[in-house]
């Protein structure tokens, strides 16, 4: 009897330990996405510049991978995505999750890059678009940083020019597009933005430090025709 007893007590104690070893690699596994997002080493930033597109979630491969939702004009900056899964699902932010579809991308991403989705145009009248980025580029001279322009400005349709302390820096770019990078020798600038052939300043971008060996996106968005937050404007971000 006292054999049969050890013996249970023996089998409960095997099916204890064997429970508590399951469960620790479940747990695990349920942790991989989360450590494979910088082995991966993918960055991603999302910038929603859309006024009327309210905060939007990211899902990828339909799963959110975001835990604060991207709200007009917030850079919540670079992020580590966990997989390269595709699609990449733009959806308006929705307490649990489901909310409707607003723009959906399946680019091919790569390991150790960097890389932007601004969310741009109007809901409302279905003009919603993305734009999408790769922020990995080769390193700029000694002495000088890298940039660039994307025009995310839907009223910027007939082209802006950028110009730097006086200088056309960029001819042109259409709405929605953007430029390659270009070298400017490290110093503090005012970028100028112009409607393409007119003198019409639509904003001016004082005091910005260019470092060396650094990339930056300076990009436009919002409307001409408006004069509360939705009003044109531009900012820049620093990619390397």
């Amino acid at each position: 009897m006292i054999f049969k007893n050890k013996w249970k007590i023996s089998g409960w104690l095997f099916v204890c330990i064997a429970g508590v070893w399951v469960a620790s690699i479940i747990s695990s596994c349920g942790k991989a996405p989360i450590s494979n997002a910088q082995g991966l080493n993918i960055r991603y930033e999302v910038l929603n510049l859309s006024p009327d597109a309210f905060p939007v979630d990211l899902y990828i491969n339909f799963i959110i991978s975001n835990t604060t939702p991207f709200s007009f004009n917030i850079n919540q900056g670079y992020f580590f995505v966990p997989a390269l899964d595709t699609p990449y699902l733009i959806r308006v932010h929705q307490p649990g999750g489901g909310g409707s579809l607003l723009a959906s991308r399946s680019d091919i991403l790569t390991r150790g890059t960097t890389y932007s989705l601004f969310i741009t145009g109007n809901v409302a009248n279905k003009t919603l678009t993305t734009i999408f980025t790769v922020d990995t580029a080769s390193l700029p001279a000694v002495g000088r940083g890298k940039v660039r322009f994307v025009n995310a400005s839907p009223t910027g349709a007939g082209g802006i020019d950028v110009y730097a302390n006086g200088v056309k820096a960029f001819n042109k770019i259409l709405y929605p597009k953007y430029s390659d990078y270009i070298e400017l020798p490290n110093g503090n600038y005012d970028f100028q933005l112009n409607t393409t052939g007119s003198a019409t300043i639509l904003q001016t971008l004082k005091n910005v430090s260019i470092q060396d060996g650094r990339l930056y996106t300076l990009y436009s968005y919002g409307y001409t025709n408006r004069v509360d937050s939705a009003a044109f404007n531009t900012a820049i971000i620093t990619n390397r």
